[in-house]
């Protein structure tokens, strides 16, 4: 049974070369980095190596890169760390109604510290309006984070013009980069953020390794306080390994990321179009072309999509969902919530994120196999029964 993996936003295999390079970390070149004889010092050149590839990869200098523990501490950094060390210049904070929960759950820990928190709405398919930021910024704003890509729906936002307008108005401004790193070209000079969020795992570094790029004279506050590591911007004994292994899966994504996107946006495009055309009642959720290349996210009317899941896998096809169950009710996906999306059809996302070791064979296997799977279970769904009756 072919065996097509379409879940990389969710985690991703390392890379034989990413493996390669931290081996030796992990035995031969133990040192501390922040030691000073030549074990150490010898460890800390190849960590700053390793800063320098990741830098690369956003365009940005080496000393403007932060190591983190993932994505998700980048953006409590991001958002906690400068509204933390900046409250003196304004205490509301604002960010888009789909952000990712590190960013979400961040924002409201500042709820319960007194800030001003705005949670601005987007269209249809996912998108914020530059125009509606604008009329929001006021004189006590401090910080903005909208994320470059949505993990859910693959919609991109409009950075760079809403960073114009931040900066115009001497508001910092935070994009989370974790689902578009490696996908798209991404430049801190082009897109004109303060702060950018990355993961390694998306890219297939290791997990457990995240960066978040600081501009120069960004004031944050440290998270995580101890020692000088990070520039005094997060404490604790560096993950080396994890450090060097990020370092090659950037430089990697760098050098292929034209040629990768190429082949992702034709099995997107193939994916999109195929499901289109054989499953009734299915709608693609998220903007139909600024989108991810290797994303394809829709919903099935009528059915639940934990169960989709489950079937799919049975099949050797593994992808995700938006929507859970949890306590014998149906957890609806917040994002497509904000989407207006009606919850008898949230109810059945399904989400597909590719990456470079996907192929067409695996695309034409859930093209071959998917519409089954939806026929059979609506047909043990009530709510299709209502659906036909009520075309009849």
């Amino acid at each position: 049974m072919i065996k097509a993996y379409l879940d990389h936003a969710s985690a991703t295999p390392l890379r034989k070369e990413v493996i390669r390079a931290m081996e030796p970390f992990y035995g031969q070149y133990f040192a501390n980095p922040m030691t000073i004889y030549d074990l150490g010092t010898g460890v800390k050149e190849k960590v700053e190596e390793a800063r320098a590839q990741v830098a690369d990869l956003l365009g940005a200098a080496p000393e403007r890169i932060v190591f983190t523990s993932s994505g998700a501490e980048a953006n409590n950094m991001a958002v906690k760390g400068v509204a933390l060390a900046n409250r003196k210049k304004g205490n509301r904070v604002i960010v888009s109604a789909v952000e990712h929960h590190s960013v979400l759950n961040s924002a409201r820990f500042l709820e319960r510290l007194d800030y001003e928190v705005t949670f601005l709405p987007v269209d249809s398919n996912g998108q914020l309006d530059p125009e509606r930021l604008a009329k929001t910024l006021d004189e006590d704003t401090v910080l903005v984070s909208v994320m470059h890509a949505n993990n859910e729906i693959g919609t991109i936002q409009h950075i760079a013009a809403m960073a114009a307008l931040c900066k115009d108005k001497g508001v910092f401004f935070h994009a989370d980069c974790v689902a578009s790193v490696g996908q798209i070209p991404i430049g801190v000079e082009e897109l004109g953020v303060d702060l950018l969020s990355i993961s390694a795992q998306p890219i297939q570094g290791p997990k457990g390794m995240g960066a978040l790029y600081v501009r120069k004279n960004v004031r944050t506050m440290p998270l995580i306080h101890g020692g000088i590591q990070e520039r005094g911007m997060r404490a604790g004994t560096e993950n080396v390994p994890g450090i060097i292994g990020f370092g090659v899966a950037a430089e990697l994504a760098a050098k292929e990321i034209d040629e990768n996107r190429k082949k992702l946006e034709s099995l997107r495009n193939d994916l999109i179009h195929g499901i289109r055309e054989r499953v009734p009642k299915a709608t693609l959720t998220g903007h139909p072309e600024q989108r991810l290349p290797g994303h394809v996210s829709y919903c099935f009317q009528a059915i639940e999509g934990e169960a989709l899941i489950f079937l799919l896998s049975q099949n050797g096809i593994y992808a995700n969902t938006g929507s859970a169950c949890a306590s014998k009710a149906l957890k609806l996906s917040p994002v497509l919530g904000a989407l207006g999306v009606a919850p008898d059809v949230a109810q059945g996302s399904l989400v597909f994120t590719l990456n470079r070791t996907n192929n067409r064979q695996e695309i034409e296997h859930v093209l071959d196999t998917l519409p089954g799977v939806v026929e059979r279970l609506r047909m043990m769904s009530p709510l299709w029964k209502d659906e036909i009756e009520t075309a009849e």
